[in-house]
């Protein structure tokens, strides 16, 4: 296994540094506009995570097939007492599930990144396209570049017309724009976490406040991470 050298170890530290201070004024200026009532709402939910995201679609059969082939979803029971077809998929922490309807939307002919899509990220872009050639699935690609860091996007269409991106997008910081406090996820098994996390610090800490404090503080434990 390589192990940085202090000279590699510092540039990465200055380009995320140079990133954080250079949206510092960013924050500035939304905090202005954010509403504290607004905030403090967002404090008080009691929500813990995205559950499932619902989609109507012609055949089950065709978009359970192409869940479970395509991205790994798995077939899941769902309650009996449902009188209607459907089914329920699950995999990486998140379900989908699927109502069987004669009048569901037309499929859409062109791929477009700017349209409504769900988003899974991925630790193997590469490994994405090959599968989705195999398959013959038409996919359109692109490339978000911001302070230094690139994420790469691909998107491509279900069954259905429903948009589909995978992307590797954990590789882009989250940066909070208000003081509500963010929910942040546990790290998942082989996937990277976001370069923001809060760790073992309380969730009620505004993140106005102290994000410039905190940046620092992850600069510092990156530079922890990297050295061992």
């Amino acid at each position: 296994m390589h192990t940085p050298t202090f000279g590699e170890t510092r540039r990465v530290l200055e380009r995320e540094r140079e990133y954080w201070m250079g949206n510092l004024g960013e924050i500035e200026e939304i905090e202005k506009w954010v509403s504290p009532a607004s905030a403090s709402t967002n404090r008080t939910m009691p929500i813990l995570s995205l559950n499932h995201v619902s989609f109507v679609c012609k055949s089950v059969p065709e978009s359970v097939k192409f869940y479970e082939d395509v991205l790994g979803f798995v077939l899941i029971k769902r309650p009996s007492s449902f009188n209607f077809e459907g089914a329920w998929l699950f995999n990486y922490g998140v379900g989908i599930h699927l109502l069987e309807s004669d009048k569901a939307p037309l499929k859409k002919g062109a791929i477009n990144p700017k349209d409504n899509h769900i988003s899974f990220q991925c630790s193997d872009m590469d490994l994405v396209v090959r599968k989705l050639e195999e398959k013959n699935i038409e996919y359109v690609t692109a490339v978000v570049e911001e302070g230094g860091i690139t994420v790469d996007q691909l998107f491509f269409h279900d069954p259905d017309g429903y948009m589909v991106e995978i992307c590797n997008c954990q590789n882009l910081p989250v940066l909070p724009l208000s003081s509500c406090p963010l929910k942040l996820p546990k790290a998942n098994g082989n996937l990277p976490s976001p370069a923001t996390y809060y760790g073992k610090r309380s969730w009620e800490m505004a993140c106005s406040g102290g994000v410039a404090s905190l940046m620092m503080e992850n600069l510092v434990v990156d530079m922890m991470d990297i050295s061992i």
